[in-house]
């Protein structure tokens, strides 16, 4: 069933998620501090892609998608608005990636193994469904990827009705939905980001997935 998605950022993660949700015949919002950066792709969208502030798209939105760098997530989801985010699945996609450069092709956290951005996140908006996915990916292969098999998608959240909407739109967007658990698995599931991210910065190769084996 369609379903309104408001998309909170406006970088090329979400503006490849924005596209695949149109693909899949959702409705979609995007909400930006700015935008005019949407500009150019909106212009090839068709006008099947509203634009607004953050509060505006997650106002407009039945299922949220966070798609913002990890360290601007916290201020983003402030200018949602509590209100608009209060019961409502947010997909979140972020990692807590760090500004310093990577040491021999591994990305640098400002987490910790311990800890994890979304149950930071989870924690600040309790009233909200967080559910980790699409952050052990590139975006190049975010909407129905084309690998020798179907790859897996590990999601996780405290919430088991988000995480079957999550999982459906997984489902539609080409991958394996695997549940890892609780909010907690996040602390396993976003470092996978590191490993995905290592043969492309040690020897330029992006284009890879998991994949989970079962006996």
């Amino acid at each position: 069933m369609a379903k309104k998605i408001g998309v909170l950022g406006s970088g090329t993660v979400a503006q490849i998620l924005a596209g695949g949700f149109v693909k899949h015949g959702h409705e979609v919002m995007m909400g930006t501090r700015d935008p005019k950066k949407l500009d150019e792709y909106l212009s090839k969208a068709e006008g099947k892609i509203g634009v607004g502030s953050f509060a505006e798209a997650a106002a407009f939105g039945e299922i949220l998608v966070l798609a913002v760098k990890g360290k601007a997530a916290p201020e983003v989801l402030k200018l949602a608005g509590e209100a608009n985010l209060k019961g409502k699945t947010i997909i979140d996609p972020t990692n807590p990636i760090d500004d310093a450069p990577p040491e021999n092709g591994v990305l640098r956290f400002y987490s910790s193994i311990n800890h994890s951005l979304m149950e930071d996140l989870q924690v600040a908006h309790p009233e909200s469904h967080f559910v980790k996915a699409f952050s052990m990916i590139g975006g190049p292969h975010m909407v129905n990827p084309t690998f020798s098999s179907t790859p897996t998608m590990f999601i996780c959240g405290n919430d088991s009705a988000a995480k079957t909407q999550v999982s459906d739109i997984l489902k539609q967007f080409g991958f394996e939905p695997e549940d890892m658990g609780a909010a907690t698995a996040a602390r396993a599931i976003e470092p996978l980001c590191m490993l995905w991210c290592i043969p492309g910065l040690s020897g330029g190769s992006w284009s890879h997935a998991f994949k989970l084996l079962k006996k």
